[in-house]
């Protein structure tokens, strides 16, 4: 530190940009933008060359960013991120504080996705593949077993499109957004479809459809599609994006966060809820009643999928404007009967609301769609969200996202095994 600036008549210590940055460990660049997002004030003093800094808010700054990266938030040892991209809170959830579900009831998931990203609405715009990254996933998507799940399908088309792009490294905000912009329709693209007529262009909705349905798709259903992508874009730090995040921390590219988060979405617990509820709907169609069912589920130990959500008290949001849209949809009148009967069968022992994953199932079932293709929406849609958590995540301090294990095994030195 400058012994002037602890001198009489210099109360403030003020520090350099370089030494800001070595404080806090990021780079120059990074602590322009902290002030940018008001984390960090700044100063430039008559005739001096560049910005200064209050090292008192800056040694404050950097405590916080200890205080993550060691993955103590104060409140019960839970990992507490900061963040502006989405918060959810008595029912409710907003993305950079406008309300998510009427985002998705007026605009588009390219839309909602580039708001995510830059804070501005880009009123009509898509998303259109570069056609040596489509070619290079589809090759490797086709070359999967028949089998192969939609999860997987997705990461290796996201690692071999990363292969044809020489610029992944870039981690420049510019460069990360180019990467999403083409990323996510060669994603879709890459899937193989199920109509024999289909289009890679226009809204990403409609080109998914062709990846999901055999059904001619009408605009009624393609709306519910384009709403539901648009409502499950992000859902502030679940597993799959707090994996992101870690990726992004160690500077991973794009892509490879991407990756990151579609390995922990494959996860029981996480992307294939929709897939159990889809399954279920077409038991309660086949039996004709709940009842038998939910016992059949109960009975096995198992929990009803498509009810609750521990962050929603009471109804699910996205579940709510989904199931909204869905009584326009022709043909869903009878899987929207089926999970209106198994909310209200399970409401005799636990009073669960539906939640997206069920609504979720409406659609895929009503459409002809198989019970993967809400993990494969589910996916698609998040992957914008992912990219926004990234982008956020770059202009923090590298390797942040260490937390230290609390180490419980053996006292050591112990003895060399045998």
């Amino acid at each position: 530190m400058r012994d002037q600036e602890t001198a009489p008549g210099h109360p403030e210590r003020r520090l350099s940009t370089k030494e800001t940055a070595e404080l806090l460990g990021v780079k120059p660049e990074t602590v322009y933008a902290y002030v940018s997002r008001g984390q960090l004030g700044s100063r430039r003093e008559p005739g001096g060359r560049g910005s200064t800094f209050d090292a008192k808010e800056v040694e404050a700054l950097a405590r916080r960013n200890r205080r993550e990266s060691s993955g103590s938030s104060g409140s019960g040892g839970e990992l507490s991120v900061r963040t502006r991209i989405t918060l959810i809170e008595k029912d409710r959830y907003f993305f950079r504080g406008v309300d998510a579900t009427e985002l998705a009831a007026r605009h588009s998931y390219e839309e909602i996705a580039e708001w995510l990203w830059t804070g501005k609405m880009r009123p009509g715009i898509t998303f259109t593949a570069p056609r040596a990254s489509v070619a290079v996933a589809r090759r490797a998507v086709d070359a999967l077993p028949e089998h192969t799940g939609p999860t997987d399908r997705l990461r290796v088309a996201a690692i071999a499109a990363a292969t044809a792009d020489p610029l992944r490294f870039d981690l420049s905000e510019d460069a990360v957004l180019g990467t999403a912009r083409t990323l996510i329709p060669t994603l879709v693209a890459a899937l193989p479809p199920v109509r024999r007529t289909h289009r890679d262009e226009g809204p990403l909705a409609h080109r998914l459809w062709a990846r999901l349905s055999g059904q001619k798709a009408d605009e009624t259903s393609l709306r519910a599609l384009d709403t539901a992508l648009g409502l499950l874009v992000d859902h502030d730090l679940a597993a799959s994006t707090l994996a992101v995040r870690v990726a992004a921390s160690a500077r991973a590219h794009a892509y490879a966060a991407v990756s990151s988060g579609l390995g922990v979405l494959e996860g029981p617990l996480h992307g294939a809820a929709s897939g159990l509820a889809h399954r279920m709907l077409l038991d309660v169609l086949d039996q004709g009643s709940a009842a038998p069912v939910v016992a059949d589920e109960l009975r096995a130990g198992r929990r009803i999928p498509g009810l609750g959500h521990r962050l929603y008290p009471g109804e699910d949001p996205r579940a709510r404007a989904l199931f909204a849209l869905l009584k326009d949809v022709p043909g869903a009148g009878p899987a929207l009967a089926a999970a209106r009967d198994i909310v209200a069968t399970t409401a005799r022992h636990t009073p669960l609301h539906a939640n997206v994953d069920l609504a979720l199932a409406v659609l895929t079932v009503s459409s002809g769609m198989p019970s993967t293709a809400g993990e494969t929406i589910f996916a698609v849609a998040r992957t914008a969200g992912w990219i926004a958590h990234a982008l956020e995540e770059y202009g923090e301090r590298p390797l942040r996202m260490r937390p230290s294990g609390h180490y419980v095994g053996e006292k050591p030195p112990q003895p060399l095994p045998e």
